[in-house]
Parts: C-alpha cells; structure tokens; sequence
C-alpha cells in the first residue's frame, strides 16, 4: 500500500508539469552513454512514448559519432578533428551517412516502435528538412598574423529548418527521429553537429524546451556542485569566468542561443540516469540544469 500511495504521488507531482506542455513541443537531443547503454536505450524510448501519449509533442535529434569512429576504423579511414569537429571529405562523408542515416537513426525508430510507439526516421535530405552551408572557421597562427581560414571538408551548419515536414509528422501523431545530417544548395549532403541541429529545430518549432542529454551531471559551479537553474547572463559568468570550460561551453552557448530565439527553456541533463528525460520534465528537483532568459 505505502509503494501505491508513493507512485500516486509520484503522479500527482507531475499533474502541473503534464498540464503546462500538453500540446507543446519538446526537442531532445539524444546522445552519450544513452545510446550504448540496453537499459538506459529502451528507458529512453519509453520515456519519448509517453510523452506523445500524455499529449507533448517530442522530437529526437541523435548523435553518433562513436559508431562513426567505429566504422571509419574497419574501414582504415583516418578521421582528424579540428577544435572538436570531424573534417569530413567526400570518403567519411559517406560513413557518416551511412552509420547516422541507414544505421543509427533506424535502430531508434526500431526500438520506439517495438516499444509502442510510432517513430519516422529522417535526415535533412527529407523533405529538405535541414538546410545547411558549408561551415567556415578560422585559426590564428601567430599573435601578429592574420587568421587563417580552416577546411573542414563537409562540416556544415544549419541555416534553415523546414519546419512544415514536422508538423505534418505531428498532426498524425508520428514521433520525428533526426539524424544531423543537412542538405547544401549544390546537393550535397554536411555533416553537422547534433546539439546545432536540435538548437536550429528547437529554434524553428519554437518549442517549450530543448533537452539536452550529456554524460555529465549537468553544468557545475566553483564548488563542483550542480547548478539546478541559471540565467543567459548566470552562464555568460560561469564562462568568462573560467567555471565553464572545454567541452560544456559549446552545449552552454547552443542552450543561451535557443532561449534567445524563443524557446522557453533549455536543459543539460545527465543521459546516464534512468529515466533522466522525464525526471528533468516532470518533477520538481529535476537532474541537470536549466537555462532560461
């Protein structure tokens, strides 16, 4: 009896939360140990089935770049990054697409749908979903050089979302699964990062949140304690500061760009808890760190 009054509270907890996104849309990024893991694999397909159930639109941007590495190194295909991008030629362009689009992205969809739910599968290609352009980055030499412009081969980024092809998903009740692949005006198919791509979605959707998911607890403060919530001009701080550094400025930057464009909030949750995207969305002590404006 104690456990079905505890489940019932449980329930009643999320009564607020359920209320406030029913008919919303909800961007998740679904990457790290989340994706390797059986357990944590099938929580998080329930996860996303009942939030269509309950009435919340959700929308899956995956990553991938393990499985990429992984092909790349059967086929002896040497991969070389540059400030944390894969330079991608025409050859690992392939890869990517090969493992992102008819591989990973099917494996998701497969496992939504055997658990009950209705996914479709999609890259930027479909529909013209994502467009993209070729990304342009520089790097200095020398202190009184100029910068040099870097090639990362077909490393791009987003500058339009076909948002229609998504909303006709949802009206008939479809979960949409993106792999972050975009389609250039000459055709040809970039490579581009999966927190870009969920932000440009999340962006064009003007979705309640974007989620998204780490392996790590969330953003952390001088103390290494987890900060729950935080403010645009809060994270501009922790990262002129010197608190935010590596790898988590670009997931803190992607999360203040989205708020900006008009998403209600944005979220860096650990993907290694189980249950981790409905514990951040419908209880009150959450698991990671929100961003708002």
């Amino acid at each position: 009896m104690k456990k079905g009054i505890e489940k019932a509270q449980i329930l009643v907890e999320s009564l607020p939360y359920i209320k406030e996104f029913y008919g919303k849309t909800v961007v998740i990024k679904y990457g790290g140990h989340a994706m390797v893991d059986e357990a944590l694999k099938k929580n998080f397909a329930l996860d996303i089935i009942l939030m269509k159930y309950i009435g919340i639109n959700p929308i899956v941007v995956h990553g991938g770049g393990p499985q990429i590495n992984q092909f790349l190194k059967k086929m002896n295909i040497q991969s070389d990054y540059i400030q944390g991008m894969r330079v991608t030629d025409g050859e690992t362009m392939d890869v990517v697409e090969m493992v992102l689009v008819g591989k990973v992205n099917k494996e998701i969809v497969s496992l939504i749908n055997h658990n009950g739910g209705k996914a479709v599968g999609l890259s930027g290609r479909d529909g013209d979903l994502i467009k993209a352009r070729k990304m342009k980055i520089m790097k200095s030499l020398a202190e009184n050089a100029p910068p040099e412009l870097i090639d990362l081969g077909r490393v791009g980024e987003v500058t339009d979302v076909n948002s229609e092809v998504l909303t006709t998903l949802d009206t008939k009740d479809f979960i949409p699964v993106i792999a972050p692949v975009g389609v250039g005006e000459d055709g040809h198919a970039y490579n581009i990062n999966a927190d870009l791509v969920a932000g440009a979605i999340a962006a064009a959707m003007q979705a309640a949140k974007l989620i998204l998911l780490t392996d790590v607890t969330g953003v952390l403060d001088e103390a290494k304690q987890l900060i729950s919530s935080m403010t645009i001009a809060e994270a501009d701080n922790l990262i002129s500061s010197g608190v935010a550094a590596g790898g988590m400025i670009p997931k803190i930057k992607c999360c203040q760009d989205v708020v900006r464009a008009g998403v209600g909030k944005a979220h860096i949750i650990d993907g290694r808890v189980d249950h981790a995207v409905l514990l951040e969305m419908f209880t009150n002590e959450g698991v990671g760190t929100e961003i708002t404006p």
